[in-house]
Order: C-alpha cells, then sequence, then structure tokens
C-alpha cells in the first residue's frame, strides 16, 4: 500500500476518469456517427447509452462504497463475484485491451501530426512509429518516477484538452443551424442508412469505444485519499464526458448535413470547425487532439500497469508484476505493458489498416470485464451481503445493477460473434500466467467449473484460429 504522499486525491481521481474516456474518439464522433445514424436516431441513441453507462457508473460508485476492501475496481468485482479466473481474465482482459487501445492512440496521434508534417502520413510510416516509440518510453519514464507526479501531469493534460473542447461548442452554439438540423431527422433521404432502429444500434457501437475508461477511479482505488472519492470521481468523470459527447455530436449536425459529415476526414471535428470559422478552427482542434491523445496516453499506460499490479498482489497474476520500484511504482507491470505496445506498434508498420480493426477488438475485450462488475453489483443485493439493515437501498441498488447488466449483456451482443471470437483468441493463452501464479502458492489452477469455462474459452480460441486461416473470420 502507498504512503500518504503518494495518494491521490479527488481532483486527480476526476483526471484519470476523464483522462481515459476523451482520448482520440471525440474528435472523429461528427463522422463517425453521421456514418451511421440521422439526428432522430442519433438523439434516441444517445438517451439509450445515457441511461445504459450512467447505471454503469452508479454500479462502480456503489462496489466502491460498499466494498471499499476491495482493490483494482473491474478485477476484483470479478474475483469476489465468481472466482479467481474469472477475476484474472478480467484482468487480463482490461490489460489487452488497455495497450491495444494505446497502439491506436499512437497511430492516430501520428496521423494528426502528419497534418503539420507529411512525413508522419497516415501514421504508420517509418518516421510516425520511431516518433511514436520515442514518446512512448518518454511516457515510460515519467511514469516510474511516481505514480502521483503522472496523475498531476495528467490533470493539466486533462484541462489543457477540455478548453478546445469547450471553444468548439461555444463556436458551434452560435452558428448552429435549426433548418440543417432538421432536414432530415430520420435519415429517409438516405436508404444506404436502413431502418431507424438499425441506426441506432450501429451508432451505439461507436458510443461503445467513447465511455471505455468510466472505471478508471476504481481501478486506482488502493491509492485514492479517500475511498469515498472513488465512487464521486466515477460519476462526476462521467457527467462531464457525457455532455462534451452530446455537445460535440449534436451541435455538428446543426451545422453541416448527415451526408456531409459522413464524407468527412477525420479527425472531423477539424472541419466542422473548418466550415464555421476557416482554417485557423481546424489548426485549434489538431492541436486539442495530439494534447488530448497524449494525456490520454497516460492515463492508460497508468491503468494496464494498475491492474496487473492489483492482480498480482493478491496471488491471481504471477509474483514478478507485484515488484515495485523506490517510487511505489508496479515497474514490471510497466516494462511488460510497453514492451507489448512496442511490439504492435511495429506490427503497425508492415500491416496498414490492422490497428482501426485493433481498436474494436479493444471495445470487446473490455466488455466481458464490464459485465462481470456489473453481475457482481446483482450478486450483492440478492445475497443482501452488505444490504443487512436497508431494504430500500437494496432494492434501488439491484434495479441499477440489472440495468447496467443488460445493457452490458447488450453491447456484447451488439459487438457481434466475430470480436467474442477473437477475444476468446487472445483471452486462452492468459491461462499461462494464470498457472503460474497458481503454482507458485501451491493451489490447484482450476475449480471444476473453471475447467469448464477455460475449455469454452478454448473452443472459442480454436475456432478463431481456424478461422482467420481460412478467411472466414478477418482482423
Amino acid at each position: 500500500m502507498s504512503d500518504s504522499a503518494e495518494k491521490l486525491k479527488l481532483g486527480a481521481l476526476v483526471a484519470l476518469v476523464v483522462g481515459s474516456m476523451v482520448g482520440g474518439g471525440i474528435f472523429s464522433l461528427p463522422q463517425n456517427m453521421a456514418a451511421s445514424a440521422d439526428v432522430g436516431a442519433i438523439l434516441i441513441g444517445w438517451a439509450i447509452t445515457a441511461v445504459g453507462m450512467l447505471t454503469l457508473a452508479f454500479v462502480f460508485q456503489t462496489l466502491a462504497n460498499r466494498k471499499p476492501d476491495l482493490d483494482g475496481g473491474v478485477y476484483a468485482y470479478a474475483k469476489a463475484g465468481f472466482g479467481d479466473y474469472m477475476g484474472f481474465s478480467s484482468a487480463w482482459g482490461y490489460w489487452i485491451s488497455a495497450w491495444i487501445g494505446n497502439v491506436g492512440y499512437f497511430v492516430l496521434l501520428f496521423s494528426t501530426l502528419g497534418y503539420f508534417f507529411p512525413i508522419f502520413g497516415e501514421g504508420n510510416t517509418l518516421a510516425a512509429i520511431i516518433g511514436a516509440s520515442i514518446v512512448l518510453w518518454g511516457v515510460h519514464f515519467l511514469v516510474l518516477r511516481g505514480i502521483r507526479e503522472a496523475a498531476f501531469i495528467n490533470l493539466i493534460t486533462t484541462v489543457a484538452k477540455v478548453v478546445p473542447l469547450f471553444l468548439f461548442i461555444l463556436i458551434c452554439l452560435f452558428a448552429f443551424k435549426l433548418d440543417i438540423f432538421t432536414a432530415d431527422i430520420w435519415g429517409a433521404m438516405n436508404p444506404d442508412l436502413g431502418s431507424v432502429m438499425n441506426q441506432v444500434r450501429n451508432m451505439m457501437l461507436v458510443t461503445v469505444w467513447v465511455f471505455i475508461g468510466i472505471e478508471g477511479a476504481s481501478i486506482f482505488s488502493a491509492r485514492a485519499e479517500k475511498r469515498s472519492d472513488v465512487g464521486k470521481a466515477t460519476i462526476l468523470g462521467f457527467v462531464i464526458v457525457l455532455l462534451l459527447l452530446v455537445l460535440v455530436n449534436v451541435l455538428s449536425l446543426g451545422i453541416m448535413t448527415q451526408p456531409e459529415l459522413a464524407k468527412l476526414q477525420n479527425p472531423s471535428m477539424a472541419a466542422v470547425l473548418k466550415h464555421v470559422v476557416g482554417d485557423w478552427g481546424a489548426v485549434l482542434i489538431s492541436v486539442g487532439l495530439v494534447i488530448s491523445l497524449a494525456g490520454a496516453l497516460l492515463s492508460w499506460v497508468l491503468l494496464c500497469a494498475e491492474i496487473l499490479f492489483a492482480a498480482a498482489k493478491d496471488h491471481t497474476m504471477p509474483a514478478f508484476l507485484r515488484k515495485e520500484n523506490a517510487k511505489q511504482v508496479p515497474a514490471n507491470a510497466l516494462w511488460l505493458t510497453n514492451a507489448m505496445v512496442q511490439l504492435f506498434l511495429i506490427v503497425t508498420l508492415f500491416s496498414a489498416g490492422t490497428y482501426l480493426s485493433l481498436i474494436y477488438l479493444a471495445t470487446s475485450m473490455i466488455l466481458v470485464p464490464y459485465l462481470w462488475s456489473a453481475a457482481y453489483a446483482v450478486l450483492l443485493p440478492i445475497r443482501g451481503e452488505t444490504y443487512e439493515q436497508d431494504t430500500s437501498e437494496r432494492n434501488k441498488d439491484l434495479v441499477i445493477a440489472a440495468i447496467a447488466l443488460i445493457y452490458a449483456i447488450w453491447l456484447l451482443y451488439a459487438g457481434g460473434v466475430k470480436y467474442l471470437l477473437l477475444s476468446a483468441l487472445l483471452y486462452a493463452p492468459g491461462a499461462i500466467l494464470f498457472a503460474m501464479a497458481k503454482r507458485e502458492v501451491g493451489q490447484p489452477i482450476f475449480t471444476n467449473v473453471e475447467k469448464l469455462i477455460f475449455v469454452a474459452v478454448v473452443i472459442g480460441a480454436v475456432v478463431a484460429g481456424y478461422g482467420l486461416y481460412d478467411g472466414f473470420l478477418t482482423l
């Protein structure tokens, strides 16, 4: 456990939530949403997403308050509710999702810098990969200097990246035209979009990626100055990000029509602001995106190392991942994480389009830990655990957790079978680390139920492997 000098205050925890959620997704939101849906479906989709994600935020708040002894958020909740292997799988899936997401962030960062320096191209040229590698190891050594120092820098970058977003919203409020917004509310003039329900489903797939990070504060629960701040930071961060996302998306639809927005290159926010104020608008958003991605990278490097460390501390990951340096930073977990990022950066050099698929894969990997957290939040009130004298709270929390669980199941369904199978391919090898951890403490590797779950994962991985070989599954 960290000493008081290394504890994180409420502001730093909120910044971790906002910093990890506001990465590159919001800057591409106008085009991404318009490509899937028109105004009416987008508004319906945001309403459903707001309810679903708010219940998930409440789940993390409730679990942080009712189970203050559980460190590590999504990992700890899965383990407490469903056993060691589910806990391990949550930590493993979350970790893979986070560093794969970072690879995508690096490509997008240098693609944006390519706006100013053509040598970086689309973010996957040799110059871009060298530049990304320099930034990666710069962040690595910054984090090694201390979690608290890194969290403070993350707070600064979070504030810096929110400023251009507020400016965008303010300018678009004054430039908003109702006749453009209402021109084709249900997308009737664009049959390619499909039915309204189809539009809603497609746009909600985009919202999953932009909300990842909602659990950021709970991952750092062991380092929080006050445990109650973890829940507060989750809700505050969620509300801030939801407002930013909805305003950026909806206001854009009153500046340019849906077909115009759908054709924009990303980051599409730059093109929308350029449409209103000229070239300096595009420059402002591009600079904002660079700052935003740098901050998100820092947040996610911190989260990657912390989730491995939390799992290793209670013997679900191997002991070597428990090692901290003099600044109480989980050094080995950090080295392993950034070595994987470096490896996949090199892969993007030879495989141009793969990183977009990796982003979708990262999203599907993180949905499983969300599902287990929501399921654990349902279990507590059903069992009456921590609710001994509190019937009204018990019923309220059960309803909220049940909605969050249904939403998490729906997200897995919406993501499709393809990414579930590809996820199994990445989950299966993790059992090697799980087996190492169990051997270290002299325990059997799997319980009988866990053996069945592992067999199902291996079957999924074999099907995915064959699918990639045969061509009926592609990355």
